[in-house]
């Protein structure tokens, strides 16, 4: 049984793979370019372990005994899935995995902010506390949680569990359902124009898809307080970048703390470079799912689903 794994690399380095040795041969790549190494590298395999090169007719061109994808992700965006089905190779892909880790970025994100730990961080080690003739100092407002609007866009999983933090903070948690399907008796349901100018924070853990695509933008800012946060560790394309450096600049909203962006790895030219101030905003490499612990239990289940799999039994299939 032949094994590729593709982009090992994302799955970083500290994380062991050796257990897919345990169900047959495998070939790792660090990583794949889409253009230029995939076709080759997969032409043998029976198992192919991805996680963002593109899966299709072109890639997937001279792999002719391709019987399962193993996604290490939730997403599969990038898997045709009608051609896959046309072949019959079987795709699974891993949820849950990262939703403890994702809950504690966004809420370490919206920290940093409240609390200006930029500001004061830079107080001390610039020397200026030294200097203090009080034991504290009042440079920038910090506020509490207690007593906030906590909006969250996409009340799935990791939405929820967000929302029951937010609660133990003491936080009103109101949320929209970008699809309008989703109905949570638990939290209070509120439409998009009293998400936006009721919320004191806005979180975002939806999906990308054709409605959720730069819904977060001018128009948007404008209706939301001039004290508001947004978190986005959802998808970058569902905040319009330019529209975000408008809003900071002009200070239609406090702040934003963006764990996702349009472009990844981002590129000179993003927008979000412009804003130096981390009062204002912080920007993370897209880690929010990434502690140690969930990436174990993501390459952990990717093994249980390729042996499930090989031993004929179906557990994760899309």
């Amino acid at each position: 049984m032949e094994i590729v794994i593709l982009e090992a690399n994302a799955l970083g380095k500290d994380i062991d793979l050796s257990v897919f040795d345990k169900l047959g041969h495998v070939t790792k790549f660090g990583q794949t370019d889409w253009e230029d190494q995939v076709i080759d590298r997969v032409a043998d395999a029976d198992i192919i372990i991805d996680n963002k090169v593109p899966m299709n007719a072109h890639t997937l061109q001279k792999a002719a005994h391709l019987k399962m994808i193993a996604v290490t992700a939730t997403g599969t965006n990038m898997i045709d899935r009608e051609y896959m089905k046309e072949r019959g190779i079987a795709v699974a892909n891993v949820g849950g995995y990262s939703t403890d880790s994702v809950t504690q970025h966004t809420f370490a994100l919206a920290l940093f902010l409240t609390q200006q730990l930029a500001y004061y961080d830079k107080y001390v080690k610039d020397g200026e506390y030294v200097k203090s003739d009080i034991f504290t100092h009042f440079g920038t407002p910090i506020h509490e949680l207690k007593g906030m609007t906590w909006g969250i866009i996409g009340l799935g999983d990791i939405g929820k569990s967000v929302a029951q933090a937010a609660e133990a903070f003491g936080c009103r948690v109101i949320y929209y359902s970008t699809s309008g399907k989703n109905k949570n008796p638990d939290y209070e349901q509120a439409d998009w124009q009293t998400l936006l100018k009721e919320s004191d924070i806005i979180s975002i853990h939806a999906p990308l898809n054709d409605k959720t695509e730069g819904m977060m933008n001018l128009e948007a800012f404008k209706q939301m307080k001039k004290t508001a946060i947004l978190i986005n560790v959802g998808r970058g394309p569902i905040v319009n970048e330019q529209d975000l450096v408008t809003a900071l600049n002009e200070g239609m909203i406090a702040g934003a703390g963006l764990d996702v962006i349009s472009v990844e790895p981002m590129r000179a030219d993003n927008p979000l470079l412009q804003i130096k101030d981390s009062r204002k905003l912080i920007v993370t490499p897209h880690v929010a799912w990434a502690t140690r612990e969930a990436r174990q239990r993501l390459v952990d289940e990717v093994y249980l689903n390729v042996k499930a799999f090989l031993e004929g039994e179906k557990r994760n299939l899309i």
